[in-house]
């Protein structure tokens, strides 16, 4: 005996296909636009920091360390808007954009790790973090290369060589 399957019509199905694409779409519409509200936000912040960093005290460590480690983050939030834009636009989530803003996160930490550091370097502390830190920059940045490697041969080989 046959199982008896319940199934949409095809126009029907369609019809929930776009109603989700559609739905999907403005999830990513909204996304977007508190990344832009984020990095407009950030922007303001930083100029705002370097502005009350030159007028008092000043010390040269504290603005740029502050103004490194905020546009690092502003350079994250734009990765992820352009991981949004390319996903509306390809309809596809890529992972590689995402490995991009884990190494400039991790950059960004061991940036602030040894400038913190500087002065009070201690091994079972900062040593071990930083030791963890390259470790994950360093595995990031070979799965970008592999991940690169493997969906544009042309950019690593030459076209006859890429076709075998």
């Amino acid at each position: 005996m046959g199982t008896v399957r319940s199934t949409l019509p095809k126009n029907e199905g369609d019809r929930v296909q776009s109603l989700l694409q559609l739905i999907e779409d403005g999830i990513h519409l909204v996304v977007a636009a508190l990344l832009v509200l984020l990095a407009g936000l950030l922007t303001v912040g930083v100029v705002q920091d370097v502005i009350k960093a030159i007028q008092g005290p000043y010390r040269e460590e504290t603005i740029v360390l502050s103004a490194l480690d905020s546009s690092l983050v502003l350079f994250i939030v734009a990765e992820l808007l352009h991981t949004v834009r390319l996903t509306i636009r390809n309809q596809t989530l890529d992972a590689e954009p995402f490995l991009v803003v884990g190494l400039i996160a991790g950059v960004r930490k061991v940036l602030i790790v040894t400038a913190e550091a500087e002065k009070s370097f201690r091994w079972e502390v900062e040593g071990i973090e930083l030791l963890i830190l390259t470790g994950l920059i360093l595995v990031m940045a070979t799965a970008v290369y592999v991940w690169r490697r493997s969906t544009r041969p042309g950019d690593y080989f030459s076209p006859q060589e890429a076709r075998h």
